[in-house]
């Protein structure tokens, strides 16, 4: 199986990041990917965190009238 490369080095996952979770927890998302057929949980976990982490953004940009606040992104792009 030939995967192509990422050129972006930017892309390349670096960070590690660990979670902890109780005894419920864990059972419910084993039952959630045995049930959703979810053969790589690192990718299952990580766009569920991207997610939920874009969509707060999302709902909390600034208006058309409120002062400008810098954001996690322009912080990036500087």
């Amino acid at each position: 199986m030939n995967r192509k490369r990422n050129k972006d080095g930017n892309l390349k996952r670096t960070n590690r990041t660990q979670i902890l979770l109780n005894n419920r927890e864990m059972h419910a998302i084993n039952k959630y990917c045995e049930r959703f057929k979810v053969s790589n949980r690192s990718k299952f976990m990580r766009e569920a965190i991207i997610t939920e982490v874009l969509k707060k953004f999302d709902e909390n940009l600034p208006s058309l009238f409120e002062e400008e606040h810098p954001t996690l992104f322009s912080k990036l792009n500087k």
